[in-house]
């Protein structure tokens, strides 16, 4: 049966009572409101103070629950009046939940004892002491006379204590009312309190693995970071790692996870047992250290860097295949730390999931999130039990399936998203899958990928307005104001939102984009940090931002471009004002007001890949948090742009066939990423078939030298393709 009360379930040194009180409110259907076990955590002149259990009820105001385990109760008024004061003092902070000197919401208090059947012969006048038997005509007696919805939700969100980390790194000054730099500090204001599913994400802790899905901007970074701050401060004993494949969001996970720990502790994290690391890692001290590179040291077994795993595997397969090596190398592996936390999991190998896993300790608390369109490799996730194997009974070692109704949830998914409006999220996608993309000579479907699930459409927050979600039927789906929320678009007109523009030359793109960023700065009221210009093509972004850095130097305006000009760890500059340019990988991960995608053209074919190229324009238009401008240079550039039309044309509703099982087959055939030795292999045919030609054309080879039947077959071939 399901709760009306929303139940997220963290850890505490009390499972017994915080499991009859999980029951117990799981089958009462009549209230509503939140329960968190094991949060907050307050922080107090003498340490931090872990609340046992806490109800904020819409019609009873707070319930602060002290858990007692076996039969005896202890000090537990002294208790009681321990808890309730410091959540008052930690409420009374914020002007919003008072009136003059006066809380606007009730705090009550109450002990229960699931292990003693006769509470009240411990009971003392207005201390309530509880069991099972008597729980429930106890809360029934708490009330909240003058309840208020908007008091409710600023509760939630000052018990959460993220409003902080939602907000912009330094203080945002305007001076307009409706400024670009206005606009943006009214939307970081908005989001201001987590959704029951982020809420469990963050608080929620199981032993085992769990795995979390989201679109960009569902906020599984600050997920993956609120949840390592509230393992550390529940637990500051553990040894956690934090561990991503952008080495630019060492910086964000540090910032966010150090004004968390302050925040709900008033301490400074411990930064010996909470470790923020880099997949790959490298020799070089504590600042360069990653997971595989420790774990290389703790087996004793050879490291391998990116230029000599490029060698050995091929590009592409460098960091799967020195994981592989590791594994298969490692005699007895070495358990060193209580619980790893995964972002950008879509672009690691399975093999380093599994290096993961086996490094932690035995309850394999190993949480791993990642949205498969911000792919850039073109290799989807398998599923865990694939990943992680199987035990030597055949059973598998992880599996999503076996949870208890009440346990914590071990497999979510956020289907809010809270930096992208509706337009321009159902761009992203509409481009990504290449849904209104003209279909190539010889096919009716123009797509470039699918899921292979039609469910996960619904599942990341579309509804299917008309038609029928499965194979090779016609749907219509639309993003919901549940999912994307309306205060995103509200703030612009649409033709704000997002733009498209097409140049004759990459210098045209050069000199309005300098233009468009000096307006950006001097009028709008947007800091240099509010600002980012991503080239999807990592090989030309060198150039390709120094075009309009040249111009923007010119204007006195300052930039960097990411990894380059900074430390490889840093993405923002902090430092002086700075606009930030950067190819796509170091983009993922980061956020910014404004972003400007130039040489999207780029994204508009390949000659293979065709699915990783466009998740680059996905990945790239999905860090924008307001205003997105999409640039590019001739007719391929007007290709994409038609696409974008019809999608406009259409109110931004994605409308098409969904793709039979062979025929998505045959798109991952068509559009998947070449292996680096099929790669090799394309590259040399390309080179002995141009050589052939230019022999031919010098009159090196004569037509005559050649093998009458292989000419015939060439002919052949080569008139089907005409045709």
């Amino acid at each position: 049966m399901e709760s009306g009360v929303k139940i997220i379930q963290g850890t505490n040194s009390k499972p017994a009572s915080s499991r009859a009180l999980v029951e117990y409110f799981s089958n009462n259907l009549a209230d509503a409101g939140e329960l968190f076990i094991g949060f907050p955590i307050i922080g107090t002149p003498e340490g931090r103070h872990p609340i046992d259990a806490m109800w904020i009820s819409p019609t009873k105001g707070i319930v602060i629950f002290d858990l007692v385990e076996g039969v005896d109760p202890g000090e537990y008024s002294e208790r009681q009046d321990d808890a309730a004061n410091k959540i008052e003092a930690r409420l009374k902070t914020h002007r919003e939940l008072m009136d003059r000197r006066n809380l606007l919401i009730p705090i009550h208090t109450i002990s229960f004892a699931p292990g003693i059947s006769t509470p009240e012969r411990f009971e003392r006048p207005d201390y309530p002491l509880v069991n099972l038997n008597s729980i429930d005509l106890c809360l029934r007696a708490f009330a909240w006379g003058d309840s208020d919805t908007s008091v409710y939700g600023a509760t939630l969100s000052a018990l959460q204590n993220i409003s902080s980390i939602r907000k912009s790194r330094t203080k945002r000054i305007t001076t307009k009312v409706d400024s670009r730099g206005a606009k943006l500090k009214r939307l970081e204001d908005s989001i201001a309190t987590l959704d029951s599913l982020q809420n469990k994400a963050v608080v929620e802790t199981v032993d085992g693995v769990q795995r979390i899905r989201g679109l960009a901007g569902s906020g599984k970074t600050i997920v993956l970071a609120l949840k390592a701050a509230y393992l550390h401060a529940q637990h500051p004993d553990w040894r956690i790692a934090v561990t991503f494949n952008t080495r630019s969001l060492k910086g964000q996970f540090k910032r966010l996870i150090n004004s968390f720990v302050i925040e709900q502790t008033k301490e400074e994290p411990d930064w010996d047992n909470l470790c923020i690391l880099n997949a790959w890692g490298a020799p070089g001290g504590k600042d360069r250290e990653g997971i595989y590179h420790e774990f290389c040291r703790a087996q004793d077994i050879p490291y391998y860097d990116y230029r000599s795993a490029k060698a050995i595997y091929g590009r592409g397969e460098e960091f799967a295949g020195v994981c592989n090596e590791a594994l298969k190398q490692a005699q007895k592996i070495t358990q060193y730390y209580d619980a790893i936390l995964v972002d950008e999991a879509q672009d690691l190998s399975p093999a380093f999931l599994r290096m993961c896993y086996d490094i932690l300790t035995e309850q394999k608390r190993l949480v791993y999130a990642y949205d498969e369109l911000q792919n850039l490799s073109g290799n989807s996730l398998p599923p865990p039990e694939d990943i992680f194997g199987k035990h030597e009974d055949g059973s598998s070692r992880v599996t999503f399936d076996d949870s208890p109704e009440t346990s914590p949830i071990r497999d979510i998914i956020l289907p809010m998203c809270y930096r992208n409006s509706r337009p321009v999220l159902v761009t992203a996608h509409s481009l990504g899958f290449g849904i209104y993309r003209t279909p190539p000579p010889k096919s009716d479907i123009g797509l470039v990928q699918m899921f292979g699930n039609a469910r996960l459409w619904e599942e990341i927050g579309y509804q299917v307005k008309d038609g029928i979600l499965q194979d090779n039927s016609d749907v219509v789906l639309a993003r919901t104001p549940e999912t994307s929320p309306k205060f995103l678009e509200d703030h612009s007109p649409i033709d704000d939102l997002i733009q498209f523009h097409v140049f004759d030359t990459v210098d045209e793109q050069a000199e309005w984009v300098s233009k468009s960023i000096e307006k950006n700065i001097t009028e709008d009221e947007l800091r240099h940090d509010d600002i980012v210009v991503i080239n999807p093509n990592p090989i030309t972004t060198l150039e390709e931002a120094g075009r309009i850095r040249d111009r923007l130097l010119e204007m006195k305006i300052n930039s960097h471009l990411a990894g380059v000009d900074t430390n490889p760890d840093v993405f923002f500059e902090s430092e002086s004002p700075s606009v930030t340019f950067t190819g796509i990988y170091r983009a993922k991960g980061n956020e910014a007001g404004m972003v400007y995608i130039i040489n999207a053209h780029d994204c508009q074919s390949a000659f293979f890949n065709l699915a990783s190229i466009r998740n680059r324009l996905f990945t790239a238009i999905t860090r924008s948090k307001a205003w997105v401008r999409i640039l590019g240079v001739g007719p391929k550039m007007e290709a994409l742009i038609a696409e974008f039309d019809e999608l406009k044309k259409r109110n931004f509703e994605l409308q098409f066939r969904y793709p039979s099982e062979s025929e998505r087959q045959k798109l991952g055939i068509v559009h998947r990423d070449m292996t680096a030795a099929e790669q090799r292999k394309l590259k040399s045919t390309e080179k002995q078939l141009a050589d052939l030609v230019n022999d031919l054309e010098f009159g090196n080879v004569y037509p005559d030298d050649l093998d009458d039947a292989l000419l015939k077959r060439l002919e052949t071939l080569l008139k089907r393709k005409r045709e």
